[in-house]
């Protein structure tokens, strides 16, 4: 878990909790596949999502988190972990989060293992924490669209022509669905008003948009020397935002098009050639522009949420992510 939790002690007292629940559960009998799921919770994860489900839970007057909510955030986690393994396995990842990936370190077979694993300990928790609820169909419903917005993205591959409406349908499946899901669980089970229900969802939903597009951004923003998330990408066909607003222009697209064409066989050189160019068109501003808009949608749907302590901080918390500093 991210240290950057203990200097916030609204919070990261819960989440050392959600850690330790992590931790108690990901064990199994095959050691290569224990050590790489203690490996991937360990790597420093943001735990942004959990941190979500219980200050909104705070909000909505949980001050200290149940036990319930706790294998919720623990939940939410989990399936996050679940999916990043599985990405990695795709794109043939070599990296996560600054350190060798689950399927270059041990192998793609226990990375299988062990995001199908995290699956059904994700589906315990949940059968524990509400058992017979009708948020065990939503958290389904949420996997699906996350499924679908990564489907979503894997057939716009290499698609110049991709436009912002596509864009944001699979962002927010991919990634939205899961902060959505996290805001609205932790605003249900602290006894919310269904009006707060939804609002927390909306906010979720927006923050989530905002992060996918800030994480975009950040792969533009590195400098001379090309991020690695970016040689990836490109190197799969999957365009992000300031790429593909640069292709909406006319000059850009011009001399973006040859590049991209040679898919596959795009070199270091032409990938840092995109590189410039969509930072030269003023893609990357137009990207931030477009992500503080949905921040500030977000910031609008805390505003009908009871005002505390606890969403205050959520709106700095909230702010501090359109800077990355969270």
């Amino acid at each position: 878990m991210n240290n950057k939790w203990q200097t916030y002690p609204l919070i990261g007292t819960q989440l050392n909790k959600v850690n330790q629940c992590i931790q108690e559960r990901i064990t199994c009998s095959n050691r290569d596949l224990e050590t790489a799921l203690h490996t991937m919770a360990n790597n420093g994860g943001k735990y942004l999502r959990p941190a979500i489900l219980l200050t909104m839970g705070q909000i909505c007057g949980q001050k200290t988190a149940s036990d319930q909510l706790i294998k919720l955030a623990a939940s939410i986690e989990i399936l996050h972990m679940a999916t990043l393994i599985h990405d990695d396995i795709i794109d043939d990842s070599p990296q996560r989060r600054g350190a060798v990936s689950i399927q270059a370190r041990f192998g793609k077979d226990t990375a299988v293992y062990a995001g199908d694993l995290l699956f059904t300990v994700f589906f315990n928790l949940l059968l524990e924490a509400v058992p017979g609820s009708k948020y065990l169909t939503i958290n389904a419903h949420a996997m699906r669209q996350i499924l679908n917005g990564e489907l979503g993205q894997m057939n716009q591959r290499f698609n110049t022509r991709q436009h912002l409406k596509d864009y944001l349908r699979d962002v927010n499946g991919k990634t939205a669905a899961l902060f959505r899901l996290a805001a609205r669980e932790g605003a249900y089970f602290a006894g919310a008003l269904a009006s707060q229900v939804a609002n927390a969802a909306k906010f979720g939903q927006n923050v989530g948009i905002a992060f996918q597009m800030l994480d975009d951004i950040l792969d533009y923003t590195g400098g001379s020397q090309l991020n690695k998330p970016v040689m990836e990408d490109l190197a799969t066909g999957v365009y992000s935002l300031p790429l593909l607003l640069a292709l909406q222009m006319a000059k850009p697209a011009a001399q973006l098009q040859p590049l991209l064409a040679k898919r596959y066989q795009l070199t270091t050189a032409d990938m840092s050639r995109v590189q410039q160019i969509v930072v030269e068109a003023g893609a990357v501003n137009q990207s931030r522009q477009l992500a503080g808009q949905f921040t500030q949608k977000a910031l609008d749907c805390l505003v009908r949420l009871p005002n505390n302590k606890s969403r205050r901080f959520l709106e700095k918390m909230t702010k501090q992510l359109l800077k990355r500093t969270m």
